[in-house]
């Protein structure tokens, strides 16, 4: 079947299925019908040897009667001509009785020679139109043999086959119309999945649950609703990216303006160009905060490549080592055996949960000291030995804005950025506090699948 032309006029999948039903039924029922003829054929056959076997027995005595009182003639008279039996009325029996020698003894009023035109050999033999069946006598050296025309034969298959085919071809409107109004019935589903995919949008995402879909439509189903739940997640990210940009850079916005216009107004002074200063440094944290944020949250899929777990927290404990105020704080600890652990992951996804995880142990220790551990196994975990955190409170510091103290600068997004990381690495994050045989501090551990070094 060529496919349609792109241009040309759709066409429902109920006329399809009914045309492709219609073709591939309509040319098993002919197989069938021409394996019925077949088999009808050889059954016909069957019955018809059978009965000529049937007449040859009962009309040799008879026929050997007739040959032994006919009047006896000469070598060359030719064979005798024999009588068709009364029990045969409804039809004329054609047959011979022949010598061993091919010589014929008597013969049938309307036989002719051509007729039983076969070897001489016990069974049956057919020429152009006949059917011949030759057999011995038990106890004479003569044989009879019967013919049969084979015109008879071929009318009773032709007539099993015109009405097969007569009522095939009647019956085949029926049966286009019954698949028809079956298949529209079967996709009568397709439709309502078809009209339930046309009412989603963007205000509209929530998963589709339709009852009795087969199968392959369920695979559908289910694929669509995987697909609006990622649709859901991006409008999702770009709503709360919005709405964070608004909660976030609102405040240090409108200090640095109100900054600005103070000293315009009386005199440029040096307090007021560095709150000024302060309110943009603090502007240009929080806009990286939420950028960090977007990649997080982003339908765009993290790399899945080797990472040195040991390269990593180096890499992220130089750069808060260039600060003042974490270079005697924060000490980086190897603890792992060999070579260094290496996990599966994206360098700068997992640099960037890492740089929150320390940034915020750094911000809530109390000016405590910080400790970047790596290992053993595929594990970073980040320990601070400030006031800690109460229990109750440790799955809620993972949602977006909740800070643990409201004493603290801060923006609430650090742990929620962690966490989605984690998620989208396959990765497990772990807070606990107080720590250990301690009453206080805060550990922070994330398990990474490990990779190939």
């Amino acid at each position: 079947m060529s496919p349609e032309p792109r241009g040309a006029p759709a066409q429902s999948m109920a006329g399809r299925l009914t045309r492709a039903l219609i073709l591939w039924v309509g040319g098993v029922w002919l197989l069938c019908v021409l394996g019925v003829v077949w088999y009808i054929d050889r059954e016909i056959n069957y019955n018809f040897d059978s009965e000529l076997v049937e007449v040859s027995h009962r009309l040799f005595d008879i026929a050997l009667e007739h040959l032994d009182s006919a009047p006896a003639r000469g070598a060359d008279a030719g064979p005798v001509t024999l009588p068709t039996s009364d029990a045969f009325a409804d039809s004329e029996v054609l047959y011979q009785l022949v010598a061993p020698d091919t010589r014929v003894l008597a013969r049938s009023a309307n036989a002719r020679a051509e007729q039983f035109d076969v070897p001489l050999a016990t069974g049956f033999a057919n020429t152009h139109a006949w059917r011949v069946y030759t057999v011995e006598h038990p106890a004479r050296a003569v044989y009879l043999q019967v013919a049969d025309p084979l015109d008879e034969r071929r009318r009773a298959a032709n007539r099993t086959l015109a009405g097969l085919i007569i009522a095939m071809v009647a019956m085949l409107p029926l049966l286009a119309l019954l698949l028809r109004r079956i298949a529209r019935r079967e996709l009568r589903v397709l439709n309502q999945l078809t009209q339930e995919i046309s009412l989603r949008d963007g205000q509209l995402l929530s998963p589709i649950d339709l009852a009795g879909l087969p199968r392959e439509l369920r695979s559908v189903e289910d694929h669509v609703n995987r697909l609006l739940e990622r649709l859901a997640q991006a409008l999702d990210v770009e709503r709360a990216l919005a709405a964070n940009a608004a909660h976030e850079l609102r405040t240090p916005l409108a200090a640095a303006r109100l900054r600005l216009h103070t000293a315009l107004e009386h005199g440029l002074s040096r307090s007021d160009v560095q709150a000024a200063v302060t309110a943009l440094q603090t502007l240009s944290q929080r806009t990286d905060k939420l950028l960090q944020l977007s990649r997080a949250e982003s339908s765009a899929p993290f790399t899945r490549q080797p990472v040195d777990l040991a390269q990593l927290a180096t890499t992220v404990a130089q750069e808060f080592w260039q600060e003042d105020a974490a270079v005697d704080r924060l000490d980086l600890v190897l603890d792992c055996a060999g070579a260094a652990p290496v996990a599966l992951g994206d360098f700068d996804a997992l640099a960037i949960a890492l740089r929150n995880l320390v940034e915020n142990a750094l911000k809530y220790s109390g000016g405590g000291a910080v400790e970047l551990i790596v290992g053993p196994g595929c594990r970073l975990t980040v320990r601070d030995h400030g006031p800690g955190v109460p229990r109750e409170r440790l799955q809620a510091l993972q949602q977006r804005h909740v800070r643990d103290s409201a004493s603290h600068a801060g923006y609430g997004l650090g742990l929620s950025i962690v966490s989605t990381i984690a998620a989208k690495h396959d990765a497990r994050l772990t807070l606990s506090s107080p720590l250990p045989d301690k009453g206080s501090g805060l550990q922070a551990c994330l398990e990474l699948p490990a990779g190939r070094p």
